[in-house]
């Protein structure tokens, strides 16, 4: 039995947005027919205020991070707030556990449909394997000293070993936090398996800063760390020009991009055309109080995708109240704010033969949403429709 769905608009993504239109869904979430109200003369049609949606992809997320929601102070900057995750992380595993399926729970409430998610340890395959959300495991390779690059690799395997057959992946957790020698055995194992990669990127001038001349608060980071970095000589190039050559043309998320510039865009698609661009707005306004240039970004046409980061650095994990920021904050058009959290996000992660777009034959997930008369967000609620 088909279920139709009619609101003030439809947005497809994948074509222009319908006035009134209608959308017919069958038990298991197969669209059926997409349609004008003229078209959808239907007795059973059900009439809904607002917008209909595809549901959404978070690309960056730590579900393993759940349990540390409001434990660490906001606008901190990088350095302190990452001091902060090393120091804080550790907790009961049952505390660990609630409070992963509570974050799983709430970002399908919240309309998302699969999320990229970053992992360091195996603790949320179990909530993984049980969710109604699809999720593909990052699994983070750290660490800066080369002479511990096999080991350090060999660990991320037998991590990847252990989630299977949930669909996951290795890769650099950060450019400061990974030697050349790791990324060139990430890369290749991503090159043998066809494997996506994600990576934070430029997330705060300090970054910058030590690559070009091993200066900035990463120098405390190490201290903290106790990490001896001699060995390690600037590159007199930014973070992302140091780095990105490693991972060649491997398909590649990067992740933050709160001071990437115009030079660094432009050798990015130099060095690589399979790039995307994942922002993370809330999380980059509660860490370092910062938003990356959007309008840069835009004009340089990347393909960019949404993130939430994780409770440690947000208030919430909601796609559309990433949407209202990038409204508020940078004036985005909504139909853009669409394409990054819906179809963008599908296709990075090689689900939108399924997701990203309503059209027949794809189960995409049908969100309502309250839209202004001028396309404006009006809120952050989310109503989930399938």
């Amino acid at each position: 039995m088909l279920k139709y769905f009619s609101a003030d608009w439809i947005f497809p993504v994948s074509s222009p947005p319908i006035k009134n239109g209608v959308v017919a869904v069958n038990a298991t979430g197969e669209i059926q027919q997409v349609s004008s109200a003229d078209e959808a003369k239907n007795p059973d049609v059900v009439y809904l205020k607002g917008a209909i949606v595809p549901g959404f992809i978070n690309t960056h997320c730590h579900l393993e991070l759940s349990h540390m929601l409001g434990q660490i102070p906001e606008h901190t900057g990088l350095v302190a707030f990452v001091q902060s995750i090393i120091k804080n992380r550790q907790a009961d595993a049952d505390q660990i556990k609630d409070a992963m399926q509570t974050a799983d729970q709430k970002m399908f409430d919240n309309g998302i449909m699969a999320v990229g998610d970053i992992s360091n340890q195996l603790s949320s395959k179990e909530i993984k394997e049980n969710s109604k959300i699809h999720y593909h495991t990052f699994i983070e390779a750290m660490g800066f000293n080369p002479a511990r690059a096999g080991a350090i690799m060999d660990d991320a395997k037998r991590i990847r070993q252990d989630f299977k057959p949930l669909s996951a992946s290795i890769v650099p957790h950060a450019p400061y936090s990974v030697s050349p020698e790791l990324f060139e055995l990430i890369r290749k194992e991503a090159e043998k398996d066809n494997a996506i990669i994600s990576v934070h990127n430029q997330e705060t001038a300090n970054e910058n800063a030590f690559f070009k001349n091993k200066t900035g608060g990463f120098l405390e980071l190490y201290r903290f760390l106790g990490l001896d970095i001699t060995f390690f000589e600037p590159t007199n190039k930014t973070s992302l020009q140091s780095w990105l050559p490693y991972i060649k043309e491997q398909k590649t998320l990067l992740v933050h991009n709160t001071v990437s510039n115009q030079a660094d865009i432009a050798f990015a698609k130099e060095h690589n055309t399979n790039l995307y661009w994942c922002l993370c707005p809330q999380a980059n306004l509660y860490i370092e109080n910062a938003l990356p240039d959007v309008d840069l970004l835009m004009g340089e046409n990347v393909k960019i995708t949404l993130g939430t980061d994780s409770l440690a650095s947000n208030h919430q994990l909601n796609i559309l109240s990433e949407m209202l920021t990038l409204q508020k904050y940078k004036q985005v058009p909504f139909e853009k704010l669409l394409t990054w959290a819906t179809v963008n996000g599908a296709e990075f992660l090689a689900l939108d033969k399924q997701l990203g777009t309503i059209e027949v034959g794809k189960r995409p997930g049908l969100n309502l949403i309250q839209l202004s008369a001028d396309f404006k967000i009006e809120n952050d609620q989310v109503k989930r429709l399938i």
